[in-house]
């Protein structure tokens, strides 16, 4: 007798939970196709982008490749044109001390973040959700099968021995049958468990990489700001000295 002869002999309530297994293993393991995938792009694009960031190219030149490409925006490009759309705004009304540039820049690229992680995030919950519940429920129609069993041993009440044999013969047959839904449970659950835990892991790494990144581009602004005003003041100070110079 081999696995699916077995589970056809089941109780119809274990079969639905064996269904419900076999559903739940399906769905994970589109998730899990789905995640890596979509991870994988992301840590692709920012690898890309930081090694055209780095490069020398002037920001404003990237932020109007950027700008051009706006709705199809995602990952750490989308930071990058959130934070450099908002300094480029504060930078320019002239009010705002560096201090609240850097500031509300940073809050835009934050909250960018946390867009970005929460769809990369998508459905992994999901998975471990499955990871959690899938054993309980393969233990639960292993439960079920057992109890089919000891109802079928009730119904014979002699003590012969070859009623006995009748009994082993009831019980081996469906206890084997309840255990499927427990090995189906753990088939389900262990590949869920591993890819939850991977897949969080992947998740950090590219919130470390995004927080990494918004940190050097703060750097960079901050560079720029004070330059700007070392040169302005440089220019006073020159203007001031020929002012003097003529005076005299």
């Amino acid at each position: 007798m081999n696995i699916f002869d077995l589970f056809l002999e089941t109780n119809i309530l274990v079969q639905i939970s064996i269904f419900v297994l076999i559903g739940f293993s399906v769905l994970s393991w589109s998730i899990i196709f789905h995640r890596v995938f979509v991870l994988s792009s992301a840590q692709r694009k920012l690898k890309v982008f930081e090694n055209e960031f780095w490069s020398g190219i002037d920001l404003s030149s990237l932020y109007q490749k950027a700008a051009a490409r706006r709705n199809t925006l995602n990952g750490v490009e989308q930071i990058f044109y959130v934070g450099f759309k908002e300094f480029s705004k504060l930078y320019q009304t002239k009010h705002c001390s560096p201090e609240t540039m850097m500031s509300r820049t940073l809050d835009n690229m934050h909250t960018a973040i946390n867009i970005e992680l929460k769809s990369l995030e998508d459905y992994i919950p999901l998975i471990g959700t499955i990871g959690s519940v899938s054993p309980y429920l393969g233990l639960f129609g292993t439960i079920l099968g057992i109890i089919h069993v000891f109802i079928e041993l009730g119904k014979t009440t002699t003590n012969n021995v070859a009623t006995q044999m009748i009994h082993i013969e009831i019980i081996a047959p469906g206890i084997a049958e309840s255990l499927i839904s427990t090995a189906i449970g753990l088939f389900v659950a262990i590949p869920a468990v591993i890819a939850f835990n991977y897949l969080t892991a992947q998740i950090n790494n590219m919130d470390q990489d995004y927080n990494n990144f918004i940190e050097e581009f703060i750097t960079i602004l901050y560079h720029q700001i004070f330059f700007n005003i070392d040169s302005a003041l440089n220019k006073e100070n020159q203007y001031e000295e020929k002012a003097y110079q003529k005076h005299d």
